[in-house]
């Protein structure tokens, strides 16, 4: 089992800065795939960002030249980030963290609770 908590979500004006965090626990050493992915309200949950156990990273085209996806080198850390510049009203949304493992063919994903993002003035 895996388990991911956020942090860093809050209020910020059009144009600024915002910082989230995961924080992964538990068998962190089985997951292959990290990102981070946002629901706003009436809408369907999107993919934002992904990056693998090879730092390789994938971008939604809504967020690509403003997001940057990172995670700590040692996999025995387990975190992961999400550096969000130059933000819009619409990036306002619940953001939540999701952890990908793949077992026998099949694919298992974890998810944690969600962060509040609002971008308002």
């Amino acid at each position: 089992q895996v388990q991911l908590v956020e942090s860093g979500g809050g209020l910020v004006q059009p144009g600024g800065s915002l910082r989230l965090s995961c924080a992964a626990s538990g068998a962190i050493y089985t997951i292959n795939v990290m990102g981070w992915f946002r629901q706003a309200p009436g809408k369907e949950r999107e993919l934002v960002a992904t990056i693998t156990t090879g730092d390789t990273t994938n971008y939604a085209d809504s967020v690509k030249g403003r997001f940057t996806i990172s995670r700590d080198s040692a996999r025995t850390r387990g975190s992961m980030y999400l550096q969000m510049n130059s933000l819009k009203p619409d990036d306002t949304a619940v953001y939540y963290c999701n952890a990908v493992r793949y077992l026998n063919g099949s694919v298992v994903n974890y998810w944690g609770q969600g962060t509040q993002v609002t971008v308002s003035s």
